[in-house]
């Protein structure tokens, strides 16, 4: 294969890459804007903002005994509270708060489809069942203010 000769009239032993260019004479540049942000997908944002959301609508319907109670997320308990097991939840009411934990939630729930929406709906459950806990009822027995789901 003949080796190109520039236009100076040199031979060139590795050829120049080929440049793309515009109308203007530059290359492509990058955008003006960064990335847009990565997408909720981690299972730890997922579960933080299911229970957020879970606590939000347990407030808005339990306005007076919920509406100062702080709803955390923790990776694990730090020790066994009952002795029956691994807790997916704690509470302290002389703090006013209700510790939720993700891994317990996650890994020992038994989904019959492990997909989003299920996982959701476990963390959105226990925090459910925290909350009833919370205020003494069962979680059958909350009324939900006769909120009305249209």
């Amino acid at each position: 294969m003949p080796r190109r000769i520039s236009g100076r009239g040199k031979r060139e032993m590795f050829p120049r890459p080929a440049h793309r260019h515009d109308r203007h004479g530059r290359s492509g540049r990058s955008s003006v804007l960064r990335p847009p942000l990565r997408p909720l997908a981690a299972r730890t944002d997922l579960f933080a903002v299911s229970v957020a959301a879970a606590a939000d609508y347990l407030r808005g319907a339990y306005p007076e005994e919920l509406g100062d109670v702080t709803f955390m997320v923790a990776s694990m308990p730090a020790s066994e509270q009952h002795g029956d097991g691994i807790d997916r939840w704690s509470i302290d009411r002389s703090r006013r708060s209700i510790v939720l934990y993700r891994v317990p939630v996650q890994r020992l729930t038994r989904l019959h489809l492990n997909d989003d929406l299920h996982r959701r709906m476990a963390a959105e459950s226990c925090t459910f069942q925290a909350a009833a806990e919370y205020l003494g009822l069962d979680p059958w027995d909350l009324d939900l203010g006769g909120h009305s789901f249209h």
